[in-house]
C-alpha cells in the first residue's frame, strides 16, 4: 500500500530541504524497550514518584540506583531496529537533518545516527551531584560494587545519579534550543513513536507546524497530535519508516 499519495504533500516533500525528526519510546519499544504510557508500559505498574525523581533518589538510593541498572541491561542487550536503521538511511536524503529523541537508550548512536539530540539526557551516562564529575558505565560500575549498601559516591562524598531527566526537573538547555531552533526550521516534522503527552517535547511538532513545516505522524495508535498532522501514517516505525524511505527517495529522484 502507498504511503504518500497526495499531491499536496507529494509537491511539499519534494522541496524538502530541512528535514527534522522527534522519536519517544515506541521506536524502541520494537527492540524490547517497556514503553512508559502504553498497555504494558512502566507507569502503569510504578509511579513516576516512586523512582524517577530526584526526592525517590535522596531518599531510597539505592532503590532507585539498582532500578535504573536494571533498565540498563535491558538496554545494553537490546539491538536497534529497523526504524532507527531506517532514520540513519533518511538522513542522507536532505540537506540538513536533525535528530530529537526522547529516549534515554542510545540506540540511535549504535545504529548510526550523529549528533542525536538527546531531550531526557541518557542512561549510560553518570554524574555526582556534588561536583558534577562525569562516570562512565565501567567507572559507575566499579565503585557501586564497592559501595557500602549500593549507594554509588564520588571521591568528593557527592552521590552519583543516572543522567536523565527525572520528573520535576528541566531539560538540558543546550538540548532544548537546539531542538526548538531546528523546529522551528524545518520544511517537514516526522513525529515517531511519541504518545506527544510530554511536554516540553510534545510541542515541537506543533512549533514545526505554526511555522511552515509538513507535519507527518507515524504512530501505531492516534495521539493527540493526530488530528494536527498533515498525515498520519498508522502502523510501527519499523514496518512504515523503510516503506517511507523508499517513496520519499522515488518521489525526489523524480521531481520535475
Amino acid at each position: 500500500m502507498q504511503l504518500i499519495s497526495d499531491e499536496t504533500i507529494i509537491v511539499r516533500i519534494r522541496q524538502v530541504e530541512r528535514l527534522v525528526v522527534l522519536t519517544g519510546a515506541g521506536i524502541s519499544a520494537e527492540s524490547g524497550i517497556p514503553t512508559f504510557r502504553g498497555e504494558n508500559g512502566i507507569w502503569n505498574k510504578l509511579s513516576p514518584q516512586e523512582l524517577a525523581s530526584f526526592e525517590a533518589f535522596y531518599r531510597n538510593t539505592a532503590m532507585v540506583v539498582e532500578w535504573y541498572r536494571q533498565r540498563r541491561d535491558i538496554i545494553t542487550n537490546a539491538q536497534p531496529n529497523a526504524g532507527h536503521y531506517a532514520l540513519v538511511e533518511l538522513a542522507q536524503m536532505v540537506t540538513e537533518f536533525h535528530l530529537i529523541t526522547q529516549n534515554i537508550d542510545g540506540l540511535h548512536q549504535r545504529a548510526g545516527s550523529q549528533d542525536v539530540i538527546e531531550l531526557h539526557g541518557n542512561i549510560m551516562e553518570n554524574y555526582c551531584i556534588r561536583c558534577g564529575r562525569q562516570f562512565d558505565i565501567q567507572e559507575f560500575d566499579i565503585i557501586l560494587n564497592s559501595s557500602f549498601n549500593h549507594i554509588p559516591r564520588c571521591d568528593c562524598g557527592g552521590l552519583i545519579r543516572p543522567n536523565v531527566v527525572w520528573f520535576g526537573e528541566l531539560l538540558p538547555t543546550d538540548a532544548i534550543n537546539r531542538a526548538v531552533k531546528a523546529a522551528r526550521q524545518a520544511d517537514l516534522f516526522l513525529s515517531v513513536g511519541t504518545s506527544a503527552q510530554v511536554r516540553p517535547a510534545s510541542d515541537l511538532p506543533y512549533l514545526a507546524h505554526e511555522n511552515g513545516a509538513l507535519l507527518i505522524e507515524i504512530n501505531p495508535e492516534r495521539t493527540p497530535l493526530t488530528a494536527e498532522a498533515d498525515l498520519f501514517l498508522q502502523g510501527l516505525a519499523g514496518t512504515i519508516l523503510p516503506q517511507f524511505n523508499q517513496e520519499f527517495k522515488t518521489l525526489r529522484t523524480h521531481a520535475v
